[in-house]
């Protein structure tokens, strides 16, 4: 019998809980011998809001857009060697624009089985709900999600891999 799951996006923002996703979706990928994709999206949005915000200046809209980029590649870098240690093909993929739009996206044009997040953070308020970015696209997504939690187990299925 085929696996339901051949495809598996996992979303990287940088975060601890997001690389705890990766070394599960790792993991997943490797028992399932299905097909890993690590996203990462500059979050435009967020950017364009603190321009019209006045935090930032354009220019220094640029200068951290470049940052950011470069976190991404730093990152989906370190989940590639991840992956690597435990001979798991991996794609890379970095994309700028409104996170859950990107994610969402990428799911329908690539046909993804699964999306494996990192745990969501706590809402605090109806406001904060309408703005994560990460719960945004999770709830919006037509394949099934997956959130990883409990960063210890996830260690010890990775390590011992």
């Amino acid at each position: 019998m085929n696996s339901p799951i051949n495809k598996i996006l996992v979303y990287i923002d940088g975060s601890e809980l997001s690389l705890t996703a990766a070394m599960y979706a790792i993991t997943l990928a490797k028992t399932l011998d299905s097909e890993l994709t690590a996203l990462y999206v500059v979050n435009t949005r967020a950017l364009n809001d603190l321009v019209s915000a006045r935090i930032f200046l354009a220019e220094e809209e640029m200068d951290y857009h470049k940052d950011i980029e470069q976190d991404a590649e730093r990152y989906l870098k370190h989940v590639a060697k991840l992956a690597d240690k435990k001979e798991v093909r991996l794609i890379t993929k970095s994309l700028s624009g409104t996170v859950h739009r990107e994610i969402k996206n990428e799911i329908k044009e690539n046909d993804y089985d699964l999306l494996v997040l990192g745990g969501i953070s706590n809402i605090r308020s109806r406001r904060d709900e309408l703005f994560n970015e990460t719960d945004r696209a999770m709830r919006s997504v037509k394949c099934p999600v997956l959130i990883v939690k409990d960063e210890e187990s996830v260690w010890d299925l990775y390590d011992n891999l």
